[in-house]
């Protein structure tokens, strides 16, 4: 049974872990707010689940402690950083925050950023923007790393390679945050530690047999793309769509044969009040979102739900009665806790 904490001790600790671990306060913060905000939104392997793991790249000198991003290019509307492996989740937030910045001046902007450390949960970067009114696109592609198969192939060449999108609409923005692999490492991971098997058939051994055992990825297999071993050419699509937004358009990727955890990324902001204006974006958006979620169910089923909406749900649940929590996640933050002498959270 999961066990919950109040939402504000979690980020106050997973920051303070951060700092005792060697991180300045604005990148620890940064950093601890989009762990816990991906545990609001539901997405647990990608919040604190991570955060040993962060620790531990720390220690070994994998994710930079201190500096900020290097601008190599920079034209206004399109920039080009060097997140110079800095904590990813931070140098992502700043990256969004410059572009929103832009596109409030040019009406669209676009910043990638190379040598990025791990960005968590995509997810947990959009709310925020979308509620101010802006269009926000986050692509992100890890070069040091292989999952996923090219559809017809047997050897891994990308990873999963998200897509996330925020769009501004009432009475919330929706919220996309999708791969272009049928799961992710992460999920296939939890699944092998606790001995169990996938919902469906979305691994592939290395003899090309579909399967729901996720513990063939460790035996030569991979993660199908989308749409599996019968659409699956729709995912493996997608899958380099993102590798060129994020390699490519950084210069930097597989062809330089990175061996360290981390990621390439391209942050994409629309601003819609210098198109068509905000109200007009808003109308529109607005209606489809309507539309969906008075489509009409087969019986004895729920109404259509717009992407985002049971995250925000989850989001509001914990916010009010503390955020649910895996018992191995807890055991972590417990060892993480014992090691810089920080008292044990209470529950709620």
């Amino acid at each position: 049974m999961d066990t919950r904490f109040p939402y504000g001790d979690l980020v106050a600790r997973a920051g303070e872990i951060l700092r005792r671990a060697g991180l300045p306060d604005e990148p620890a913060r940064a950093v601890a707010v989009g762990l816990v905000e991906a545990d609001l939104l539901g997405h647990t392997t990608h919040g604190l689940a991570l955060l040993a793991d962060y620790v531990e790249e720390l220690d070994l000198g994998s994710m930079e402690k201190t500096g900020r991003p290097a601008a190599l290019v920079d034209h206004g509307a399109v920039a080009l950083w060097d997140a110079r492996r800095l904590p990813g989740v931070w140098t992502t937030m700043l990256a969004i925050g410059a572009a929103e910045a832009r596109a409030n001046e040019y009406g669209l902007s676009a910043i990638a950023l190379k040598r990025s450390h791990h960005i968590a949960s995509l997810a947990a970067f959009l709310e925020a923007p979308a509620r101010r009114g802006a269009l926000t696109l986050v692509f992100s592609s890890d070069p040091s790393d292989a999952h996923v198969a090219p559809f017809g192939g047997l050897t891994p060449i990308m990873t999963p390679n998200p897509i996330a999108a925020g769009i501004p609409s009432t009475p919330d923005p929706i919220l996309i945050d999708i791969s272009a692999s049928i799961t992710t490492a992460a999920m296939c991971a939890r699944t092998v530690a606790a001995g169990g098997r996938l919902p469906g058939r979305w691994v592939m051994d290395q003899h090309g047999v579909a399967t729901d055992d996720p513990a063939v990825i460790r035996a030569g297999g991979s993660i199908l793309p989308i749409g599996g071993v019968d659409h699956g050419h729709k995912g493996y699509a997608l899958g380099l769509l993102v590798e060129a937004l994020t390699q490519g358009l950084t210069g930097y990727g597989r062809a330089d044969k990175p061996t360290q955890w981390g990621a390439a990324v391209l942050v994409l902001v629309f601003s819609p009040a210098l198109f068509a204006g905000a109200d007009a974006f808003l109308r529109q958006t607005g209606w489809l979102a309507d539309a969906c979620r008075a489509a009409r169910t087969p019986p004895g089923k729920e109404r259509v739900r717009l992407p985002g909406e049971a995250g925000l749900k989850r989001k509001r649940d914990a916010l009010e009665r503390g955020v649910p929590l895996r018992a191995d996640i807890v055991g972590a933050l417990a060892k993480l806790a014992e090691r810089f002498a920080l008292q044990p959270l209470p529950t709620v």
